[in-house]
């Protein structure tokens, strides 16, 4: 096979899978290692993947570009609806939880409008107009203050000032990306911030993430992987995210993307959500 071949069988893999292993392209194609990190360099220097210790993941856009609501709001519906079904299961009636801005957690929102006794936290406004609008008369919603980012969050030292007074039981955290080395980030500083006094008013936090959320870096991290006690996210996660998320996260839970209801677990840690 000749090069250009090979690199473009490569670069199928990554935009399929969302990231490969040096040493697993040596074997497939029957060449050395240093071949394929050669590949890997050619590649990466023409912007098509990004390399990263070991392999290669998906060409990612900058890591200050944040995408708006609405924008963001089309995309993988299906992964969200159904990773949204299995994350409201975790809450009971009555519990104080806070929902952090983005569309997955927009999308929990609309399955907690009928949870009783519920009080909501967020700094999400489309997340409290639709607790707003179509929640129950005993629920609570709890709107922070703050500067309105492109994503309709609300961020600063307002949102992170009101935060800081409360203690939630359970915080359902969206985020713009996830790598073993950085973590969960976001490409906005002000809303890192706020998500981290959020993480830190919270007794366990529930990341929601569908699978192209891997390989994505924003500029700031929010916490590490082995803060989240929970990551739900959808069985189209590659199996270098599963390998390590597995690892570090308490408990990885992904569901079907057809939205059957179906979860697979994955408990790593004492004390995975029950």
């Amino acid at each position: 096979m000749l090069a250009q071949q090979r690199q473009a069988a490569i670069l199928d893999r990554v935009r399929s899978t969302g990231g490969v292993r040096v040493s697993e392209l040596a074997a497939e194609f029957g060449v050395s290692d240093m071949t394929i990190r050669r590949d890997l360099e050619a590649l990466h220097e023409r912007g098509l993947l990004a390399k990263v210790h070991g392999g290669a993941t998906a060409a990612g856009p900058s890591s200050t570009d944040e995408p708006g609501f609405s924008a963001k709001s089309v995309r993988q519906l299906v992964e969200k609806a159904a990773i949204a079904d299995r994350a409201a299961q975790l809450v009971r009636p009555g519990a104080a939880v806070a929902l952090s801005a983005g569309t997955t957690t927009a999308e929990l929102a609309r399955k907690l409008v009928d949870v009783r006794g519920l009080t909501v936290v967020t700094n999400s406004l489309p997340v409290a107009e639709i607790l707003h609008a179509g929640g129950r008369p005993d629920q609570t919603v709890v709107l922070t203050g703050g500067v309105r980012t492109p994503s309709d969050a609300l961020v600063g030292p307002l949102a992170v000032g009101a935060i800081r007074a409360l203690h939630l039981d359970l915080l359902f955290l969206g985020v713009h990306g996830i790598t073993e080395r950085a973590g969960f980030t976001t490409p906005n500083l002000m809303e890192a911030e706020t998500d981290r006094a959020l993480v830190a008013a919270a007794d366990r936090l529930v990341v929601l993430a569908d699978h192209t959320k891997w390989g994505t870096v924003g500029i700031s991290s929010i916490v590490e992987l082995a803060a989240a006690h929970v990551l739900v996210s959808d069985d189209r996660l590659p199996a270098p995210a599963r390998r390590v998320l597995g690892e570090r996260v308490g408990e990885l839970i992904m569901v079907e993307a057809t939205g059957a209801g179906r979860a697979t677990r994955t408990p790593t840690s004492e004390g995975a959500a029950q």
